[in-house]
């Protein structure tokens, strides 16, 4: 019996029967819940089309700088400029954007006149743009 178990040594070999195993179980059960995570989506076929395009929405980039001049898409306006090109930006498209960017040194009150513009005319999307860097606030060291 000595020798029987001198020939056979340390056992070196990882057994990949049970690793296997397991795997396939996991593989099933994977299988079996992502089918019924997909069958809670709604089902559509959507029609093709050889012509399509997509709507992108219009966008205004109204500008307030240092000495109060208004910029409307980069070209000096005045107030009754910008109301105009506003309006008219909404009639063309009702989903029109804008984007407001001024100054650090311009009057709160003129910038909220420029927002109350822009949503009294229609505009329900805007932003205001801002430096992301500056992370300081006004007037601090």
């Amino acid at each position: 019996m000595a020798s029987a178990t001198r020939k056979r040594g340390i056992i070196a070999e990882i057994n990949v029967t049970p690793l296997v195993d397991i795997m396939l179980v996991l593989l099933i059960i994977f299988m079996l819940t992502a089918n019924l995570i997909a069958k809670q989506a709604i089902e559509v076929e959507l029609p093709r089309a050889s012509q399509s395009t997509s709507l992108n929405p219009t966008t205004l980039a109204i500008t307030l700088t240092r000495d109060g001049t208004l910029y409307l898409n980069g070209t000096p306006t005045t107030p009754a400029g910008l109301r105009e090109a506003v309006s008219a930006a909404v009639s063309k498209d009702p989903k029109t954007q804008a984007i407001i960017s001024g100054d650090k040194s311009v009057s709160h009150g003129r910038v909220v006149w420029v927002l109350d513009v822009v949503k009294s005319l229609g505009v329900a999307s805007f932003a205001i743009q801002i430096d992301p860097t500056a992370m300081t606030a006004p007037g601090s060291p």
